[in-house]
């Protein structure tokens, strides 16, 4: 069981969705958010790559990614390899979802 899955669009010709998917995982090893505790329980997050995500105007068509967070149904769009520490950080580290990012 996973405490976060992330999925990261990689439909984009520029190849940004796999700099965004690899800089997560760098991010979750350098933050040490890679595990956290849930419920008394150490669970992982895990960075999984995707293909369309159906949100084209802010991923394929855009200068970023999307990214999803699940179990919370929480959206991103055009998101930067930049963005990713930021991310990390408030939405994992802090539990406050980036909204200068977050897609309604």
């Amino acid at each position: 069981m996973y405490a976060y899955h992330i999925f990261v669009c990689t439909n984009q010709k520029s190849g940004v969705g796999d700099d965004v998917a690899k800089t997560f995982k760098k991010e979750l090893k350098k933050q040490d958010l890679k595990k956290l505790l849930s419920a008394g329980k150490k669970r992982k997050n895990r960075v999984q790559t995707t293909g369309c995500l159906d949100v084209c105007k802010h991923c394929k068509k855009g200068n970023g990614a999307a990214v999803v967070f699940y179990p919370e149904n929480i959206w991103y769009g055009d998101v930067l390899p930049k963005d990713v520490a930021d991310i990390v950080a408030e939405h994992l580290g802090e539990g406050r979802p980036v909204q200068r990012l977050r897609l309604e």
